[in-house]
């Protein structure tokens, strides 16, 4: 069967490292600190300007004025920091974040993202998705294998605006493991009880045989 989202946080997770500076993205990717190793320590980054984000707080622990990027109450811990946003971002465009995990709307096989402009909705602006795309060393995205009316996000090209060009190394669905490779998708890994078949027929990009 398909994995959950909590599946996809846990594998998402066995992507971090030890001494890992890590991103995580409003949304599902924000569950993938639930599932970090105790055998390592990864701190994590939050743009509006917090190094060594917390898990989040019990009713008892919430302070409406300790906040990620996503305006959610988080905790403390006794080596965070606080700085302001051009120290944030200098962070993150200076190449020393090693993950960013978001989501995303539609990912192509040459590794492109769209993930800010959702069709028919207000929306702010992109944030810092630019910047978390270009400067981090890699980017991993969390996502629903297709849109609600059934349609690829896995694409050929995107058809919303971009976030970024060929900027994703890696894709985790509820179908399986993706790998950008050449143009196309390797896949690593596929959920229980899914096939090759059933991935391809959700699937516009190509995929590598």
């Amino acid at each position: 069967m398909p994995w959950t989202r909590e599946d996809i946080c846990r594998i998402a997770a066995l992507e971090l490292k030890d001494g890992y500076y890590c991103n995580l993205g409003i949304g599902m990717p924000t569950k993938v600190a639930n599932h970090i190793p105790d055998s390592i320590k990864v701190t994590l980054q939050s743009e509006n300007g917090m190094l060594g984000m917390g898990p989040f707080p019990t009713k008892n622990e919430v302070d409406a004025d300790i906040i990620n990027a996503g305006k959610q109450t988080i905790t403390e811990l006794p080596e965070t920091s606080y700085f302001d946003s051009s120290e944030s971002f200098a962070m993150i465009r200076g190449g020393h974040i090693d993950l960013s995990i978001l989501g995303a709307l539609q990912v192509s096989e040459n590794g492109d993202l769209a993930n800010w402009m959702v069709p028919g909705k207000m929306v702010k602006g992109m944030g810092g998705a630019m910047d978390l795309v270009a400067g981090v060393k890699k980017v991993l995205i969390l996502m629903e294998h297709t849109a609600k009316d059934g349609q690829p996000k896995l694409l050929k090209e995107c058809t919303l605006p971009l976030t970024g060009k060929g900027v994703v190394d890696k894709v985790i669905t509820e179908l399986g493991v993706f790998e950008i490779s050449r143009n196309r998708l390797k896949v690593l890994q596929i959920a229980p009880s899914v096939t090759l078949d059933e991935i391809k027929s959700k699937t516009e990009a190509k995929i590598q045989d």
